[in-house]
């Protein structure tokens, strides 16, 4: 028994004499390092936390637009959940699995559709930049020294298996397997959702935006459009802002009760009635702001891999500080 008890002594003394030379060893290591040295380092691994807490889990976004007013206003800073719809791999790189996809209403940040990337080296670097500063420096700029839209921010208003229409300036869906279209405000109204949608054109002046596509219709084919078709045109000529989707559904509708036997027109008055498809592994973003908004109405519905997060939190400016929804 003596024997244990003296083994077991002197190899718990020689355990500590060990760990009490290696506290030396690491206090004079310390002592001798540069002060300029160590606060690289410190700098280095405080960088390193920044970097994983933005690729994987929370990122820092400023609002660059007006596209989803009244919601978010320009230069609105916000953070991303970018951990629930699954991260990206790398900046730019590879997509995590998530816990779950994104669902109606939700407010996404997604990859811009139309966005043309730098070379991968330059694209990670500019990623990295914009990451360590929580966005206050973005480096992708363009020729003329404005920022590069890479991400949008919009509103998912279309899932999987809808159809999306305007009818009268409003958003209209048809869900997989319904037969009835139903209005955003109707949706709104079911659900107790109570997010804003700006119109910046009045209801009134609808159906003025109408009869000038009709009117441009049928100045395009040579015949000369009646006086009160004219007049619409004049009045919306007045309208600061314009609503492209009026005019467009006039223009193509006019066009086919002309000519029914184009194909051309034919399906462009079908797209019109039937509206946007959004297929399966896609969502359908547009922006709050509908007339000031360029969204999946211009390029499409987004795939599902190109979303990078949820916004979660406006946290500038102070007086603005909340939840986003």
């Amino acid at each position: 028994m003596s024997n244990w008890y003296h083994t077991l002594q002197t190899q718990t003394e020689r355990f500590l004499t060990w760990r009490h030379a290696r506290k030396e060893r690491l206090k004079r290591k310390q002592a001798g390092k540069n002060t300029v040295l160590s606060w690289i380092e410190s700098f280095l691994w405080a960088a390193v936390v920044v970097l994983f807490l933005n690729q994987f889990l929370i990122q820092a976004y400023v609002i660059p637009s007006g596209s989803m007013i009244p919601t978010l206003e320009i230069g609105d800073r916000i953070f991303v959940n970018k951990a629930v719809f699954g991260p990206e791999l790398i900046p730019g790189y590879g997509k995590l699995p998530g816990f779950r996809n994104p669902e109606r209403d939700e407010i996404i940040i997604f990859e811009n559709p139309s966005y043309v990337s730098r070379p991968p080296a330059v694209e990670v670097f500019h990623r990295l930049v914009f990451m360590l500063t929580l966005s206050l420096v973005n480096l992708d700029r363009d020729e003329f020294g404005r920022p590069r839209e890479q991400f949008l921010i919009k509103r998912a208003a279309g899932y999987e298996g809808d159809r999306i229409r305007i009818r009268d300036g409003q958003h209209e869906f048809r869900a997989r397997g319904e037969s009835q279209w139903m209005s955003e405000a109707d949706h709104r109204a079911l659900h107790g959702l109570e997010y804003p949608v700006q119109r910046l054109v009045e209801a009134s002046s609808m159906r003025d935006f109408t009869d000038a596509g009709r009117a441009r219709a049928l100045a395009d084919i040579g015949v000369a459009p009646p006086r009160a078709l004219r007049d619409a045109v004049d009045r919306a000529s007045r309208v600061q802002v314009t609503d492209r989707f009026a005019l467009t559904e006039g223009y193509n509708r006019t066009r086919y009760q002309v000519a029914p036997n184009s194909s051309r027109f034919e399906r462009l008055h079908h797209e019109g009635e039937t509206g946007w498809y959004v297929p399966d592994g896609h969502l359908f973003g547009m922006g709050d702001n509908r007339d000031n908004s360029r969204d999946a109405r211009d390029f499409g519905p987004v795939p599902l891999d190109a979303v990078l997060g949820r916004a979660m939190v406006r946290y500038w400016p102070a007086g603005r500080i909340g939840a986003i929804h």
